[in-house]
C-alpha cells in the first residue's frame, strides 16, 4: 500500500461485520478484521520517512507490523522511488526503516523486503546496513530487480545471507521468498538456504490452504462456495470476487473437468452474486465466517509452523543425538518474528539443532468448505 493512499483514507467499522475499511476517495484502499491483526504485517511502499511514519501510525492500531516493500520492480512503484528502487538508495531505504523502528512501538515490528542486487558482495553490504536499523526480519526474493516471474528464482544464493545475518547475532530471521509453491516445497526451500521461514505469493492465490500439509482438493466444491459466501457478506466488489477466484486451482478428485469448466463459465459471465445462487446455495456467510474464527481459536497458527525435523535429512539427524524435550529456541529480546509478533513467537532456528516445543501441526487445514455438490450443473 503506497503510503499517501493512506493518508488521504477515513477509518471505518462495519457494525454487523466488523470489517475496517480505510475509504479512500470513491473506494477502499485497505479493509481488514480484528481476528487478522495478531498475524497481520501492512506492507508500505514509501520513499518518504515522513509519510512512511505518517502511514504506519495511522493504522497501527488495526496491525501487529509493518513491512517497508523494497523489491516491487513495476513502474509505478520505481518511478516514483519506492519498492526495488530503493535498493540502490539505500541511505533512504535505511532512513525510512530507522524511522519507522523509531516511531512504532515496541510490539508493531518493522520488517523489510528486498530483491537481490546482481553482485552478491553488495547484496551482502546492503543486508548488514538493513539488519542495523533495527529491523525484526528480512525477506529476501530471490530475484533480482530486472528478473520476472518466468526467470528462475536463485535461491542457492540465500544460505550466504543467511549465513552471514546470523553472524551478526542480533537474532534476526530470514525468510525466503520466490518459486516456493506450498507446505512440502517450503521443506525442500529450507533444506536449501537454511530460512527460518518462506513467504509463499502465487502459490497461494492459487489455493490459499497451500500452508497446510494436506492443502485442499477440488477447490470448486471445497473453496468456492465459501469464498463467495464470505465476499457476500462482507460487501466486497463483485468484479474483485471474480478476479480472485477465477486464480484458484488444485488437485481434483471428484470434479471432473468438464463441472469444473461449466463453473468457471458460470461465474466469468455473471453479472452479480445472484448469478452464482445454484452454486453456492443458501447464502449463509455469517455462519462461514463463524465456523473460521471458531477454527483459529482451537487452532492457532503458530501451533502448525513447520519445525526442522520435518524437512531434515535422516543422515543429519542420525549425527546429533535429538534435543531434550524441555529445550525450545528462545528469540532474543526485541526481535520477535512477525508470526505473529504480538504473541512474541520465536523464529525458526536455521542451524536446526533446537526447535520450538510446540505441538504437531493438525491433519486437517481449518479452512472452511464449500459444502456444495456439482451435480446440478451442466
Amino acid at each position: 500500500m503506497v503510503d499517501k493512499a493512506m493518508l488521504h483514507a477515513t477509518r471505518e467499522v462495519d457494525p454487523v461485520t466488523g470489517i475496517i475499511s480505510y475509504n479512500g476517495v470513491s473506494r477502499a484502499v485497505f479493509t481488514t478484521h480484528p481476528i487478522e491483526k495478531p498475524y497481520l504485517i501492512f506492507q508500505i511502499g514509501s520513499a518518504d520517512p515522513e509519510l512512511a511514519v505518517q502511514a504506519a501510525r495511522l493504522v497501527q492500531q488495526d496491525i501487529s507490523g509493518i513491512d517497508l516493500n523494497c523489491g516491487c520492480p513495476k513502474p509505478f512503484s520505481t518511478h516514483s522511488g519506492m519498492g526495488a528502487a530503493l535498493l540502490t538508495n539505500p541511505d533512504l531505504l535505511c532512513s525510512i526503516l530507522t524511522a519507522l523502528r523509531q516511531a512504532m512501538p515496541p510490539e508493531i515490528t518493522v520488517t523489510a523486503k528486498i530483491r537481490l542486487l546482481p553482485n552478491q558482495e553488495d547484496t551482502l553490504k546492503l543486508v548488514e546496513r538493513i539488519v542495523n536499523t533495527g529491523i525484526s526480519a528480512l525477506t529476501v526474493h530471490c530475484r533480482t530487480r530486472n528478473m520476472r516471474e518466468k526467470d528462475a528464482a536463485v535461491i542457492e544464493r540465500l544460505r550466504e545471507i543467511v549465513e552471514f545475518v546470523e553472524k551478526m547475532g542480533k537474532g534476526i530471521a530470514v525468510i525466503e521468498n520466490g518459486d516456493c509453491e506450498g507446505f512440502e516445497d517450503a521443506k525442500r526451500v529450507r533444506r536449501v538456504t537454511g530460512a527460518s521461514s518462506v513467504m509463499i505469493a502465487r502459490g497461494a492465490e492459487s489455493n490459499p490452504s497451500c500452508f497446510s500439509p494436506t492443502p485442499l482438493v477440488d477447490v470448486e466444491t471445497s473453496l468456492m462456495p465459501a469464498y463467495f459466501r464470505l465476499a457476500k457478506y462482507f460487501g466486497h466488489h463483485w468484479s474483485l470476487t471474480k478476479f480472485c477466484v477465477a486464480q484458484f486451482k488444485g488437485k481434483r478428485v471428484e470434479v471432473s473437468r468438464a463441472q469444473s469448466t461449466a463453473l468457471r463459465s458460470a461465474f466469468s459471465q455473471g453479472k452479480g452474486f445472484e448469478a452464482m445462487d445454484e452454486f453456492v446455495g443458501e447464502w449463509t456467510g455469517e455462519e462461514e465466517f463463524k465456523e473460521i474464527v471458531r477454527a483459529i481459536e482451537e487452532n492457532p497458527p503458530r501451533q502448525r509452523r513447520m519445525l526442522p525435523s520435518s524437512f531434515l535429512v535422516d543422515e543429519a539427524a542420525s549425527e546429533k543425538p535429538p534435543p531434550p524435550a524441555s529445550s525450545a529456541f528462545v528469540t532474543p529480546p526485541n526481535t520477535q518474528n512477525p508470526e505473529p509478533p504480538t504473541s512474541r513467537a520465536p523464529y525458526l532456528p536455521n542451524n536446526f539443532e533446537k526447535e520450538p516445543a510446540f505441538p504437531p501441526p493438525p491433519s486437517v487445514t481449518p479452512t472452511p468448505g464449500g459444502g456444495v455438490q456439482l451435480g446440478s450443473l451442466p
